[in-house]
């Protein structure tokens, strides 16, 4: 992986949006984010009866109740939102309670989804992009909201996790990996002919470093083997990307967004100002207390079958496969600090 140059893409990304099309697009109210993808993106769509993230302690952090959001607190979303400087699009499943916040753009991500169908009953990529293009159709965004509109695809790697369960092992996944980044540029493409002129697609985080693969070692130490499927993703998806902006015939843009860099950046460094942020950056905050148990879950009574850390803010991660609110901030400031060196 070329990582300064995904990560220089991410920042002239940014800088295109603070400098030009989000400077245009904020004076007239049209700057809108339409988010596509699983449970890092997720805010609020995965429906209440089969989701954790809908349970106690999920939302502990922020806003101190359960969201739909799988962390203690905010997501990727929340934080991109917030570095363009709007509010955090409303999730799909409420667009008919909240119409008035349609203007802010479109959270489609469903958690446990993925480019093709996974082992959850929700719309995978091409199902989201094609509801926003029946919200289009139906009127609710015009073509000038489009081209003024931010894109943001977010993949975790839950195809990876599917194949794994169906096939009983990760053998011959690259031939799969192949077939999901071929899927994927033509999910990209077809936001693209939507109109949308600036898309951001993660690259996807070092799995094997997820505390549902470290628990083996204790949280000691990543599985690297694991981590190779990230590493062979990431590079088959960075030339997808380089592909379709060299031969795009419009101003769309494409950026990648390593999230494998800026993972593995906050694990190594893990002080703030001389003090340890996080503990055992690879353990849990919270975690079942038996197998079969995971955060949130609780007995037929209610009693609950999980423990969680004193501090939040304390882990990288939350649960078994999901970022804090604290990594995700500690991931947002890796790119923001990057963000600023290029303006200097």
């Amino acid at each position: 992986m070329e990582k300064d140059n995904t990560l220089f893409c991410f920042c002239v990304f940014l800088a295109l949006l603070q400098c030009g099309i989000g400077v245009d697009a904020h004076r007239y109210g049209r700057l809108k984010l339409f988010v596509f993808g699983d449970s890092y993106a997720d805010t609020g769509n995965f429906r209440k009866s089969a989701a954790s993230s809908w349970k106690e302690p999920y939302g502990v952090t922020f806003p101190g109740r359960p969201t739909g959001r799988w962390s203690d607190g905010r997501v990727l979303t929340d934080f991109l939102a917030s570095l363009l400087r709007i509010r955090s699009p409303l999730p799909y499943k409420w667009r008919r309670l909240s119409p008035k916040l349609l203007r802010y753009g479109m959270n489609y991500a469903y958690g446990g989804t993925g480019v093709f169908d996974t082992l959850v009953s929700a719309p995978n990529l091409t199902a989201q992009i094609e509801l926003f293009r029946n919200m289009i159709e139906e009127g609710n965004y015009s073509k000038l909201d489009i081209q003024s509109s931010i894109a943001l695809v977010s993949l975790a790697g839950n195809d990876y996790t599917a194949y794994q369960a169906r096939n009983g092992s990760l053998q011959n996944v690259t031939t799969f990996v192949a077939s999901v980044i071929n899927q994927l540029a033509l999910n990209l493409k077809q936001i693209q002919e939507i109109g949308v002129k600036k898309i951001a697609v993660t690259a996807i985080e070092p799995v094997g470093c997820l505390p549902d693969a470290t628990i083996v070692s204790s949280y000691q130490k990543c599985n690297e083997s694991m981590n190779g499927i990230s590493i062979f993703h990431n590079l088959l998806l960075q030339k997808a990307v380089e592909g379709i902006n060299n031969s795009s015939k419009n101003e769309s843009t494409i950026a990648l967004i390593d999230l494998y860099s800026a993972f593995m950046f906050a694990f190594r460094n893990q002080t703030n100002q001389g003090k340890r942020r996080f503990e055992n950056h690879l353990k849990p905050c919270c975690a079942g207390i038996r197998p079969g148990t995971t955060c949130g879950s609780v007995d037929s009574s209610g009693a609950k079958l999980y423990t969680i850390c004193d501090d939040p803010k304390s882990t990288f991660f939350w649960d078994g496969v999901h970022p804090s609110q604290g990594g995700w901030s500690a991931i947002s400031s890796y790119l923001r600090g990057t963000l600023n060196q290029l303006y200097n």
